[in-house]
């Protein structure tokens, strides 16, 4: 589940200026209609959600077993990314930006948060590295 489709309304209420109040709401509301037809595993893609987890708790109810993975990228590679996805003034705004949150990310989050290195690496090896942190072996 995206997590950046759960807080898309503009301007940010006084109330919840970070919006995490919509996208708790969000999240739970999601969540409620696949647990009801039988989902059990969930794979919730956010840049701050390791710095979350009992937003993600309360979210989905219950106990759930949270793992929290990190994709890095040294900062040649994230500026390389983004470089191919940016065009016009922001780029420079968006390097900025992503450099920022990657040191946050990195001071922040815990040691309990699982790192997966991406520079140089295709998507199937990266795939494979969270999948294998997560325990999901075998379908069930």
């Amino acid at each position: 589940m995206e997590g950046d489709n759960l807080d898309q309304a503009f301007p940010a209420p006084p109330v919840d200026p970070h919006r995490s109040k919509m996208t708790e709401a969000n999240l739970a509301a999601l969540w409620g209609n696949y647990a009801a037809l039988g989902y059990r595993r969930l794979i919730y893609t956010n840049t701050v959600s390791v710095l979350e987890p009992d937003l993600i708790a309360r979210a989905m109810g219950g106990a759930p077993r949270i793992i929290g993975v990190l994709l890095t990228a040294d900062d040649a590679t994230a500026g390389r990314r983004l470089g191919g996805r940016e065009i016009g003034t922001q780029l420079d705004a968006h390097v900025s930006r992503g450099t920022t949150m990657a040191r946050h990310l990195e001071a922040a989050a815990p040691s309990s948060v699982v790192r997966v290195p991406t520079d140089g690496r295709r998507v199937a090896e990266i795939a494979r590295d969270v999948i294998a942190a997560t325990g999901w072996s075998t379908p069930r």
